[in-house]
């Protein structure tokens, strides 16, 4: 991707050479030789991202770093420094830098840390784009995702939305169904009457033939009048039938004759009403499987499958978490009444690496909890549940660094020398797998190797 770079750097042939190689990797690049004009840029531009060197003559890094925090907290600033100043790029990382690296500068490594600064910056751009789509009140704004699943599905519901036929939407728990059907209901013909939505788990065989298809006064014990069901009250709109797998046999075959002759018959009632309305169900099961097993009426299955939406799991779509998770952070903040901007590098890459069994819905309650936790103005991991947390740490190799006695009173090159020789033992010397957990390059990996003289055991 294409970006507004600024380098700061008082060394004028370094600062030279990384114009040249920046430019060359397809940024837009500006370049200042001090702090103080490094303050003054970012006061007029802003910049995808800051490169800066820490030791200056007028204004140094550290003094510019603060200020161009205060001015633009969003922005990543990637500081510069000598081995010899290594002390001082920790205090950087406290003042919010986005990461340091050492001089003389491995381009591989600094190509790796500008593009995964440039990341953040693209989910701060998305989400503020997706405030703007919720604004303009588009009946698809609120399914969020930029993931090939999720625009195959967007599509899909946009060509069946115009038509009458009937849909079936499966998928795990938790993975938005219902916010599909509201689609396809604002989407189609039929917007300008109800969307009726009935969860079929939630009721027994008795009460859910009644919520379905209403009951004549005197019908049963408690009906003191007479009833319209769900399906009359959504007549010329649509039925959204959730849990539709959970209907027991005996109303699958009341189901049926409902859809293939859009007749209702009220309980305690031999008169037949007819019905105009589109059906939608949704399902978690995997109903060819209850077919099989005789719980599923093969019939039925049949007539509500006539076009079928597969929702995809949050783990098969992991590009959409940032989104997603941005969306939840502005809109429980708002709730809140707090003044959250982000998430820390480090709490976004333990969110994109949990599994979330729960789906969106699980995501969508962490970022709740963050969002009512948090005491600073980015998420960080401290903040999220402690679940998510030891999947992290257990299945996918954490970093022991989130736990503070592991670390305390080391110095930042032994903390990344006890990084790279835990993730190696990890990964049984596997050196291609240890540099992508620990979001290196295999060349950045073999130098810190040589680096340190850690010994490889297999």
């Amino acid at each position: 991707m294409t970006a507004s770079i600024l380098i700061v750097d008082d060394d004028k042939g370094h600062l030279s050479m990384l114009k040249t190689i920046l430019a060359g990797w397809g940024h837009n690049v500006v370049g200042v030789e001090d702090g103080g004009d490094a303050i003054d840029k970012t006061k007029e531009t802003p910049y995808d991202a800051v490169l800066m060197d820490v030791r200056m003559t007028k204004v140094s890094g550290i003094a510019a770093l603060e200020r161009i925090k205060e001015i633009n907290p969003a922005i990543p600033v990637i500081i510069m420094t000598a081995y010899s100043s290594v002390d001082t790029a920790v205090e950087a990382m406290k003042l919010g830098a986005y990461d340091y690296l050492t001089k003389p500068l491995n381009f591989d490594e600094l190509k790796l840390t500008l593009e995964r600064s440039l990341e953040h910056m693209t989910l701060l751009k998305e989400n503020k784009s997706l405030k703007e789509r919720i604004a303009e009140g588009s009946s698809l704004a609120n399914i969020i995702g930029k993931s090939e699943p999720m625009c195959e599905l967007l599509d899909m519901v946009q060509t069946v939305a115009a038509t009458e036929a009937t849909i079936l939407i499966s998928g795990e728990s938790g993975t938005g169904k219902e916010l599909i059907a509201r689609a396809i209901h604002a989407n189609s013909n039929r917007r300008k009457k109800d969307l009726v939505t009935v969860n079929c788990a939630a009721l027994t065989d008795t009460l859910l033939e009644s919520e379905l298809f209403g009951h004549e006064k005197g019908s049963f014990t408690g009906a003191d009048k007479r009833r319209d069901g769900r399906f009359m009250q959504a007549d010329g709109g649509s039925i959204f039938l959730d849990e539709v797998g959970e209907i027991p046999l005996p109303m699958q075959a009341k189901l049926l004759r409902t859809i293939q002759e859009r007749e209702i018959q009220r309980v305690g009632s031999d008169k037949l009403l007819h019905v105009d309305v589109r059906i939608i169900a949704a399902t978690n099961r995997d109903l060819l499987v209850e077919v099989e097993k005789g719980r599923f009426r093969e019939d039925l299955y049949y007539r509500l499958n006539v076009v079928n939406l597969s929702l995809p799991s949050l783990r098969d779509r992991l590009e959409d978490i940032p989104l997603l998770a941005g969306y939840f952070l502005t809109r429980y903040s708002e709730l809140n009444r707090k003044q959250l901007k982000g998430f820390t590098p480090t709490a976004m890459d333990i969110l994109v690496k949990y599994d979330w069994p729960g789906n969106v819905r699980e995501l969508e309650n962490a970022i709740e909890r963050a969002v009512i936790l948090s005491a600073s103005e980015f998420v960080s991991e401290k903040d999220l549940p402690p679940i998510v947390i030891k999947y992290f740490k257990e299945v996918c190799g954490g970093q022991e660094s989130l736990v503070p006695g592991r670390v305390a009173g080391k110095s930042l090159q032994e903390v990344e020398k006890l990084a790279i020789e835990e993730t190696l033992a990890q990964t049984n010397g596997n050196k291609s797998e240890a540099a992508k957990l620990l979001h290196i390059t295999r060349t950045t990996l073999d130098n810190k190797i040589r680096k340190y003289g850690i010994e490889i055991t297999r």
